[in-house]
């Protein structure tokens, strides 16, 4: 299979730098996938789970969101905040969707609220994929 430079960067530090077969991104028009060969696309990021896999080996890696940009067979993700799934907090991040979740009784209808909902909903979706494979 074809493979492609694949950077994960967040502002703490670089994330994964080397070749991939596939990745998997969290978009926030859908999730997606890339390939080497595949149209040069940017594309925002929205919280969630980027899977890098070469050969046998996959790498898993949550992000808060972010951008991806692909060209020329190298894909950048530049995201907001990133960690390994093994080094995910995933008490701590269940401790700030229910601070958010109390939140929300604080505002008001409207697009604030549309956005903490979906914010939340998000975050959720996180939770929950890691919740199945990690215990707490």
């Amino acid at each position: 299979m074809a493979t492609f430079q694949l950077s994960l960067v967040s502002p703490e530090r670089l994330l994964f730098a080397g070749q991939a077969d596939q990745v998997d991104l969290p978009g926030v028009e859908g999730d997606f996938g890339v390939l080497a060969g595949h149209a040069p696309v940017v594309a925002m990021l929205r919280p969630g789970i980027v899977t890098a896999i070469a050969g046998n080996v996959r790498d898993s890696f949550v992000v808060l969101g972010g951008l991806a940009e692909f060209s020329q067979d190298e894909l950048t993700i530049l995201a907001e905040s990133a960690v390994t799934v093994d080094d995910f907090d995933l008490a701590g991040f269940k401790a700030t969707i229910e601070e958010m979740q109390e939140g929300l009784a604080s505002k008001s209808a409207g697009d604030e609220l549309d956005r903490a909902v979906a914010l939340l909903d998000h975050y959720k979706s996180i939770h929950t994929s890691l919740a199945t494979t990690t215990a707490f």
